[in-house]
């Protein structure tokens, strides 16, 4: 991190087949040891997945899992006078975005059985209808920061 200048953040050119910058995103996220390829593979067998079983476009499917999953507050540790407490902050939309891909990449790696792209498939289906794991997450890091809600003016 610079101390002068700030940094320019890059922004991922789009996917081949979708023309979306977060369909981009997702596919770096999955991918391992520099495999893309297989990211792709992996990502656009999960859309085609998610068309079958709902029947509707599959981008609005992801957006609608990724609000649906996207967390507006978090807790931070804060250390005041010896006691470490948890400040509740706001969290920007890059961040929340970023967590919320993670978490349901995460859960659907986590999930038994089956290949990656019907894992993902899955995760992505349950997160758009409000369910699943990432909805669960998002909901216990909401109520953790509601729950330290007193120690807000810690803020910083």
């Amino acid at each position: 991190m610079p101390r002068r200048a700030r940094v320019l953040k890059r922004q991922p050119s789009p996917d081949p087949k979708y023309g979306n910058v977060t369909v981009a995103i997702l596919i770096n996220k999955i991918m391992f040891d520099g495999k893309k390829a297989t990211a792709e593979r992996i990502v656009y067998d999960a859309m085609d997945l998610v068309n079958k079983q709902l029947g509707t476009e599959p981008l609005e499917v992801l957006e609608q899992a990724l609000k649906n999953a996207t967390p507006l507050l978090q807790v931070k540790s804060r250390r005041v006078g010896g006691a470490t407490y948890q400040v509740p902050i706001e969290i920007e939309t890059e961040r929340g975005l970023s967590l919320a891909m993670r978490w349901i990449i995460g859960f659907a790696r986590a999930r038994s059985g089956k290949s990656m792209a019907e894992k993902l498939a899955a995760e992505i289906i349950d997160a758009s209808q409000g369910q699943g794991a990432s909805i669960k997450k998002r909901q216990d890091t909401h109520k953790m920061a509601e729950a330290n809600k007193a120690f807000a003016h810690y803020r910083w």
